[in-house]
């Protein structure tokens, strides 16, 4: 084979190889990047002191129309490579691109309201709530007011990669929920939370708005995503009882968990209020005390304004504690709750409470786990952003872990490069310093103080968190999303869809060489033979999203006979030879590989309607995905228990399931490379009583 001919084709099968290996997808499809809210993004870039050097990308344009009250999302998987969805107050939606910010799409779905409420103070209001994306349909959704006649919610579905209205879409809440002979009426009601989607229905929360005004409940709309026809809904009895957290709804994956505040006029007769709600699927409401908890004074509460539902529901478990699996509530009245979610309890003392000093209203708190053990995290309304620690006990307590002066009214966020190492809580001080903030996640210790002019921001909101992918954390702000990235040279943790490999050339040759580099990202390698034949190989990687991710991958060229090379690498170099070159292509750096498949072993704990499922560690993996089914072939899967991220741990209970039947698991691995294949399966019988 002519010499120039095999540098072509080893050029080009070595870099291929590089795409495949750098297939693996990042996705924040929610607020707070899971349904449980807990506010966790794994990103091995995010060391402390890579963290301590974070500057603002200057370069990333950004630019929007809107104020916006949402956290941004980021996609990757479509035509458009990488995108950032931001929506605005003005109900316009964008999407972006992720690394230069230019806008790839917008849509406006209709006017919003400047006038004609009742009360509040947000102006115009269109849309509040952060959106959520079903990757499965490449769907997005989300809630927009829209002004008219008759103002109304409306629930949007639009194509992901286009914009475009989905068919069915939108669905007129005021036309479609109702609840026990209770019609929603969108003049009294705001939507301020985060939308979840489970199990195939979107969720989506409301509250009144700010004032109290009119004749508003809480309410929780479900619509089948696939038969937008299909709308449930439960709403608070009395009047009032609003769900007002930047979270909305969170779910454990079976269940939807939400907190209401305060009610009017019911004379000491509970009627929804003041309480964490359980909703089944749907939403359903079975009214049994298992499904709702309420404080003993919450009646107190209510007369004192002082709502249980300061902060939306956040999901948290517990290893070693019992019970370990609860959800927690943080009110206005300066307390922590901690209920068991597998049973709420009614209207009694909660397994655990602390006062956690200092009014918590509107945002959302985080939850996560070090080698210190749990906490959760919240940023109140006296400028002070708060961690306490739950204690691995029976029955668990809350413990106070450190406490930090910080500005604004911001919902925090947690960076781990593993899911229990190096863990840092970030904030943002909306409507504070507008600058973001981040500390140390056991210690409080200042990690990155805010930066320098170039890091503040303008028009940050209250309640508003951010995001955090490929090493980058984004932030929407009035007009314009802000990007802030990590020391040039830091690794990101997982692949991008593009190979990010950068060829180099070198020519090993008795005649000179001469180098002219020149600081250019795109790679070029040419090899001409002075033979009878001559061929270019001219391979061009694509960045896709700065700080690239570092596939394994070294592409390799020999020539072997006599000619005279030209190469044209990352820094542009040219080189003439004469005797036997050498021309050699390197990627930039490695990256983890995709872990192994885990080994499922026998069930343990099994009950009537509950076991645990179990299986062995595997190296380089940082969670875990759980399948369980009825059907040993998983044509068919347990609510809730389809490729249920259970995190870095071994085990999971598994609830709510029937008795005498055969059930079967299976679990994989996954990094920020990718995901194992399955694991063996494993079957387990439930109890028959």
């Amino acid at each position: 084979m002519n010499s120039s001919i095999r540098i072509s084709l080893l050029l080009v099968a070595s870099l291929r190889c590089a795409v495949l290996q750098a297939d693996a997808q990042v996705n924040v499809t929610q607020e707070h990047n899971n349904v449980s809210r807990d506010g966790v993004y794994i990103d091995s870039a995010f060391t402390p002191s890579a963290a301590a050097g974070l500057t603002r990308d200057l370069n990333f344009d950004g630019t929007i129309t809107g104020n916006v009250y949402a956290q941004p999302l980021y996609i990757e998987g479509g035509p458009n490579g990488p995108i950032i969805i931001v929506v605005t107050e003005s109900n316009n939606v964008y999407a972006l691109n992720a690394t230069t910010g230019t806008v790839i799409w917008q849509s406006n779905v209709g006017t919003p309201v400047t006038s004609g409420l009742p009360c509040g103070n947000i102006n115009p209001v269109g849309i509040t709530g952060t959106p959520v994306v079903d990757l499965a349909s490449r769907s997005l959704f989300f809630d927009a007011l829209i002004d008219g006649a008759t103002k109304k919610h409306f629930i949007y579905s639009l194509n992901v990669d286009t914009g475009a209205t989905n068919p069915g879409w939108p669905v007129d809440v005021n036309a479609t929920a109702t609840y026990n002979g209770i019609t929603f009426t969108s003049l009294v009601q705001e939507e301020r939370g985060g939308v979840a989607l489970a199990n195939g229905i979107v969720y989506v929360s409301y509250s009144g708005y700010n004032g109290d005004c009119g004749m508003y409940h809480g309410w929780v709309v479900g619509v089948d995503i696939n038969n937008p026809s299909n709308v449930h809904a439960w709403a608070t009895t009395a009047i009032g009882g609003g769900i007002w957290g930047h979270g909305g709804v969170a779910s454990d994956g079976i269940n939807m968990f939400v907190v209401t505040g305060n009610t009017f006029a019911t004379n000491g007769n509970w009627m929804g209020g003041e309480a964490i709600i359980r909703l089944q699927a749907g939403p359903v409401f079975t009214g049994q005390p298992a499904d709702y908890w309420v404080p003993t004074n919450w009646f107190s509460l209510d007369q004192g304004d002082t709502d249980l539902g300061g902060v939306s529901a956040t999901v948290i478990d517990v290893p070693g504690a019992t019970p370990s699996q609860l959800v927690l509530a943080l009110g206005k009245d300066s307390n922590a709750y901690l209920v068991n979610r597998n049973n709420l309890g009614g209207i009694a003392a909660p397994v655990a409470q602390a006062n956690v000093s200092g009014t918590n209203r509107g945002t959302s708190a985080v939850t996560y786990h070090t080698s210190q053990g749990t906490y959760f995290a919240f940023h109140n309304e006296s400028n002070t952003i708060r961690a306490y620690k739950v204690t691995a006990t029976n029955p668990p307590t809350i413990t106070f872990a450190w406490s930090m002066s910080q500005t604004g009214r911001g919902s925090p966020w947690v960076t781990t490069t593993d899911g229990t190492n190096n863990v840092i809580v970030w904030v943002a001080g909306v409507a504070g310093d507008q600058r973001l903030h981040g500390y140390d996640g056991d210690t409080g210790a200042v990690v990155y103080a805010g930066g320098g002019a170039n890091e503040l921001m303008t028009g940050t909101r209250q309640w508003n968190t951010g995001m955090v992918a490929r090493g980058r954390i984004y932030f929407g702000a009035d007009n314009k999303v802000y990007a802030f990235t990590l020391p040039a040279g830091t690794p990101t943790p997982t692949a991008t869809p593009s190979a990010t490999a950068t060829a180099t050339a070198t020519a090993t040759a008795t005649a000179t060489a001469t180098s002219k580099p020149t600081p250019t990202a795109t790679a070029t390698a040419t090899a001409t033979a002075t033979a009878t034949a001559t061929a270019t190989a001219t391979p061009t990687p694509t960045v896709a999203v700065p700080p690239s991710p570092t596939p394994s991958a070294t592409a390799t060229a020999t020539a072997t006979a006599t000619a005279t090379a030209t190469s044209t690498p990352t820094a542009t170099a040219t080189a003439t030879a004469t005797s036997t070159p050498t021309a050699t292509a390197t990627p930039t750096a490695t990256a983890t590989a995709t872990p192994a498949a885990p080994r499922a072993s026998g069930a343990g704990n099994v009950t009537a309607n509950s076991f645990t499922a179990k299986w062995r560690s595997v190296p380089a993996a940082t969670g875990y995905r759980l399948d369980v089914s009825t059907s040993s072939t998983f044509v068919t899967y347990v609510p809730g228990y389809q490729n249920l991220d259970v995190g870095n741990t071994t085990s999971r209970n598994v609830t709510g399931l029937t008795r005498n039947t055969n059930y079967y698991y299976r679990v994989r691995a996954y990094n920020g490379n990718g995901t194992s294949p399955n694991s063996n399966v494993i079957k387990v019988k439930t109890k028959p009583h």
